[in-house]
């Protein structure tokens, strides 16, 4: 017996000292943005400008990196997966995914949850994939070990991706407020806003296009700072004579998507409330009730399972007075490839 607990005894310090270890390294080698960073502009140099009253496409997409098609759930929406069974069914959703990208052929692409170089993904960077030209990325998760839940995340590498075909002269990362107070914020997501401005021939004017996905996994008042945050800085945009799109995952309601999609399951995950009184005088939402943008994860997608699947409509734009907006759809892609639809938008820059 006194042989037993000594190994025992050996065993528990061999896990205490691994615990520590594994502490100090997330902690020594935590992700810390400043508030307001460059960002390079990846050009492939056969881009072009933007007219004046040209008609754009632009598209926003949550890709669920590439790890939460048809077949998934996630532990911290009811389900159990942490990541993608196998790496053929990451790259199966992925290919999906430039597919429809590439027949779609928008004039702005915003994408959130892009891995670069995550142990969740296989190490892939899928920006490689999914790039439309001029091309620019900002992390808003990195962290070098996830060490929850069980079996635990690991390495994560993630962000927010802006592809074009038109010309980016300059972009930035614009940190948002974290709700989470060290240790616990050591190891989670750093919002922020991808920023890209893209000159108007022959006009003093920029197209100021901001990649966003706000916090999802707090009480609330983190998802409200940013959005705070957000109206700030589009209106200050909008001052200097600039064309404001912002578009990405919210994960916030429209307007009228609660009626449209009531919430059943509020003891697992809930979204916030977009109240349309948020927006400065002369703006607007672009989004549609008729698809939803999101489902919970909760299962595998199984949309015959009424009582177990639930929609939500949390992505979609807020677009400045002076564009014009012509149409709106979310595509139903029968969460195929995502636990998220795409949402697009043609408009013209008044």
């Amino acid at each position: 017996m006194k042989k037993f607990w000594k190994i025992a005894r050996s065993v528990l310090i061999v896990l205490a000292a691994l615990l520590v270890f594994t502490f100090v390294w997330i902690v020594a080698n935590e992700y810390v943005p400043l508030a307001n960073e460059e960002v390079e502009v990846e050009a492939d140099g056969d881009t072009a400008y933007i007219r004046g009253g040209q008609e754009l496409s632009v598209l926003t997409w949550n890709i669920g990196y590439c790890g939460l098609g048809e077949g998934s759930d996630f532990f911290m929406d009811g389900g159990h997966d942490t990541k993608s069974a196998d790496q053929d069914t990451v790259l199966k959703y992925m290919l999906g995914i430039k597919k429809f990208l590439r027949d779609k052929d928008p004039d702005l692409i915003m994408l959130q949850e892009v891995d670069s170089n995550s142990s969740r993904t296989y190490s892939i960077n899928e920006t490689d994939y999914l790039t439309a030209g001029e091309s620019v990325y900002a992390l808003n998760y990195s962290c070098v070990y996830v060490p929850i839940p069980i079996p635990p995340i690991g390495r994560v590498n993630s962000g927010l991706f802006t592809t074009t075909d038109l010309y980016i002269d300059k972009a930035e990362r614009i940190s948002l407020p974290c709700p989470f107070s060290w240790p616990v914020s050591a190891a989670n997501l750093k919002r922020c806003l991808l920023v890209s401005y893209l000159p108007i021939q022959d006009s003093t004017k920029k197209l100021v296009l901001v990649n966003l996905h706000l916090e999802a996994y707090d009480d609330g008042e983190g998802k409200i700072a940013q959005t705070n945050q957000l109206r700030e800085f589009i209106e200050f945009e909008y001052s200097k004579g600039n064309y404001v799109i912002a578009g990405g995952d919210f994960n916030q309601i429209f307007p009228g998507g609660l009626e449209a999609y009531p919430n059943t399951h509020t003891d697992l995950w809930e979204p916030g409330i977009l109240d349309e009184d948020m927006l400065p005088d002369g703006w607007r939402f672009a989004y549609d009730l008729g698809t939803p943008s999101c489902r919970l994860l909760n299962q595998p997608y199984d949309p015959t399972d009424t009582e177990n699947t639930q929609y939500y409509v949390i992505d979609g734009f807020i677009l400045s007075p002076n564009v014009e907006l012509k149409n709106v759809e979310c595509i139903d892609l029968g969460f195929e490839n995502s636990d998220h639809n795409p949402v697009a938008i043609d408009v013209v820059l008044k």
